[in-house]
């Protein structure tokens, strides 16, 4: 079974750098994914890019290199590194929004990571550039510079990065500040809040990929608490004993399962499908962050317990049925996959006319085919690499043999 699943997520990699893969104004040794399919002009010359999604681009980039390492993929990831920083005109870190800066940081940091790759030059610098954000007033990342809107899409992988360097207690607080703040009734993490002259104003759109980077948040915390020996803070360097580390991991632990369950009961079919409307623009990237942080509580959550067994198993039937229902419902063009955004229909060929992806007030919004974007096809291949994982992962527990990636975000 896992051939069938990496098979298929080597024609999502073929579709998307067939299709997209492009150089930067035609400048050597560079490359960035074309931001629609067929492409607009303006997107072939790179006019509009979306930083973000190229993040997430060299993020599947990275998984596709650590299920099968191959001198074409690992030169696309250098090449799509230099790209980011070409475009970019600055540098990495000249943006103004932390979210999408938190993003490109968890991708090259995990880029570095793939055998015969280094940590590319830029990462410390991004990184310090996000930690250094924090607004005093809250102790959490503002949406952006200058901004009373503090989200959990800029707070949730700001903390696994802080997390997986060693920056426990960092972490720690914005984690905290979600759960003091942003969860609802039905146990599902909410939007963000903004500032108003009157006082806090909480938005409580719920998004798939605000659940996927509570739960990749809080696995990172509770793995890291149990690995270090003290916490790092601004005050410095605090001793622990080992049973209030096992006790502060196993709050986020517990936090980790409730929001697995509650995305299982609200936010899927019954047979286990990711059902949440995001279209395209933004928010075709939404539910395939959600599948990447579940395929690592179906990897890397600790199967000694009864609960966790059962988290686990219920990430792991997310993932897989949806990534079924995705692969029964695609289009094919000249062989290779097109992905529906909504993963319970059909996909809707893309055509080359109608309203184009836009950005409008910090967001952008999707084509009039949500299909054509970018971001739609590349959740659709995120899901199919969670798959991978997640099938190898049951593969492995039954006697087979064992995948050798190098984990998720």
């Amino acid at each position: 079974m896992e051939e069938k699943w990496a098979h298929r997520a080597d024609l999502a990699e073929a579709a998307i750098n067939e299709r997209h893969a492009s150089r930067v104004w035609g400048i050597p040794r560079t490359n960035l994914a074309v931001v629609s399919w067929p492409p607009a002009i303006k997107d072939k010359l790179f006019v509009q890019w979306h930083y973000w999604w190229q993040a997430h681009y060299l993020d599947c980039l990275v998984d596709a290199a650590s299920r099968r390492t191959t001198t074409k993929r690992l030169q696309l990831i250098r090449d799509t590194m230099r790209g980011i920083r070409v475009r970019n005109l600055r540098g990495w870190t000249h943006n103004r929004y932390y979210d999408d800066k938190a993003w490109l940081a968890l991708a090259a940091a995990r880029a570095g990571g793939v055998r015969k790759l280094r940590p590319p030059k830029g990462l410390r610098a991004l990184e310090s550039n996000i930690s250094a954000g924090r607004d005093s007033l809250t102790g959490v990342l503002p949406w952006r510079h200058n901004e009373t809107f503090y989200n959990v899409p800029t707070n949730g992988p700001a903390a696994i990065m802080l997390a997986r360097n060693g920056r426990i207690a960092e972490a720690q607080e914005l984690i905290d500040w979600v759960y003091d703040n942003l969860i609802n009734d039905q146990g599902l993490v909410m939007d963000g809040v903004r500032m108003r002259m009157h006082g806090p104003d909480v938005v409580k759109d719920i998004h798939p990929y605000c659940q996927g980077v509570m739960m990749g948040a809080c696995l990172e915390l509770s793995e890291r608490l149990l690995e270090y020996e003290g916490i790092v803070n601004q005050h410095g360097f605090t001793t622990v004993s080992e049973g209030e580390k096992a006790a502060v991991a196993m709050k986020y632990v517990s936090r980790l399962r409730d929001l697995v369950h509650a995305v299982a009961k609200d936010m899927a079919t019954p047979k286990g499908v990711i059902d949440w409307n995001t279209g395209g623009g933004d928010g075709g990237l939404f539910k395939g962050i959600l599948a990447r942080y579940l395929a690592d509580v179906a990897v890397r959550l600790p199967d000694d317990s009864p609960l966790n067994h059962s988290t686990r198993d219920i990430a792991a039937r997310l993932v897989l049925a949806s990534a079924e229902s995705v692969w029964n419902h695609r289009l094919e063009v000249d062989g290779l996959p097109v992905f529906a955004s909504d993963w319970t229909e059909d996909a809707r060929l893309p055509q080359n006319s109608g309203v184009a992806a836009q950005s409008i007030a910090g967001a952008v919004m999707s084509s009039h085919i949500p299909e054509r974007d970018l971001s739609v096809q590349l959740s659709g291949w995120m899901l199919l690499e969670a798959a991978v994982k997640v099938d190898a992962m049951r593969e492995s527990a039954h006697g087979g043999t064992k995948s050798t990636g190098n984990g998720g975000d």
